[in-house]
């Protein structure tokens, strides 16, 4: 039988898992050229199916709380994420966002005053190393801006992830997803607007389909899982998770597109899952030495 721990890290997974899923359908369901557009949509009706679900808005010091983490987790982070996607081949852009787990580790040691280990660092050094083997290629071109929008985007949902952590809401769990995928979708839209221009006239069936995957699973449920891991695990552990997300994707490809696995991509696949694991082991504790009793020395008796 599961611990309660290894329960929350595998329900936690389970949103990388689904993030995993978004490029496959995003290439075979959405209209093309569209992806500010897709981030918008499967965050504000996602946002607002939660609040609508909790009946709960923010209060007092949560309203500006929930818009910031809102930014950072998800208006901002998926704004630079699809700049660098849009610069940059999906292999680059991958090993960039997989730097997520040394940031948390570094901006946790200032924001929540966790200490800083030997492991942790060679651990997210390894799944860097990892994503790199399993998506990028050797004729990958490197833009400047770039590669600049997806460390940025990084920096971001690290910095959301850690404050995540530090502010913890009263509210319920949905009730605090709702809020931020709502200010996140809000911030979306305008620039999703400037940059790609009014809705589509139509939309298909299988768009219709992918939207409304990409809010249920993609957003909702996917985020609520992240943030619930979030509140009981260390940040640095629950990021480790989302080296997930590229496994999933390069794993998809294999079964559904029939694209090829080298044996570098299989090995760095390895990597990564190794990487994972060793991040969630946790060092048991040195067993305490119980004291023992003083041997009573007998005392001579006085003649």
């Amino acid at each position: 039988m599961l611990s309660n721990r290894a329960s929350l890290i595998l329900t936690t997974a389970i949103a990388p898992a689904l993030w995993g899923t978004t490029y496959l359908v995003t290439t075979e369901l959405l209209p093309p050229q569209r992806p500010l557009l897709a981030a918008f949509i499967r965050a504000l009706p996602a946002g607002l199916l939660l609040v609508a679900l909790t009946r709960r808005l923010p209060q007092g010091i949560w309203w500006w709380r929930a818009l910031v983490l809102g930014a950072l987790n998800i208006g901002a982070f998926n704004a630079l994420l699809f700049i660098g996607a849009y610069r940059l081949p999906g292999g680059v852009a991958a090993t960039v966002g997989a730097l997520q787990p040394l940031l948390v580790a570094l901006l946790s040691t200032g924001l929540l005053g966790e200490r800083l280990k030997l492991k942790t660092m060679l651990t997210a050094i390894a799944g860097v190393a990892g994503v790199s083997l399993l998506v990028l290629r050797a004729d990958a071109r490197l833009d400047a801006w770039g590669v600049v929008a997806a460390l940025g985007g990084a920096v971001v949902m690290a910095t959301g992830v850690v404050l995540s952590k530090r502010w913890t809401s009263p509210a319920p769990l949905l009730a605090t997803t709702g809020w931020q995928l709502v200010a996140g979708g809000l911030l979306l839209l305008p620039v999703a607007w400037i940059v790609e221009g009014a809705l589509p006239a139509s939309f298909t069936f299988a768009n219709l389909a992918g939207y409304t995957y990409l809010t249920i699973f993609g957003s909702a449920v996917a985020y609520a899982l992240w943030f619930r891991g979030l509140r009981a695990l260390s940040p640095t552990n629950v990021t480790f998770l989302g080296l997930l997300s590229p496994v999933v994707a390069t794993t998809l490809g294999w079964l559904v597109a029939d694209q090829r696995l080298t044996p570098l991509q299989l090995l760095g696949g390895l990597i990564v899952l190794a990487a994972l694991i060793t991040a969630q082991l946790k060092r048991k504790p040195a067993p305490e030495l119980t004291p023992t009793a003083p041997i009573p020395v007998p005392v001579p008796e006085k003649v």
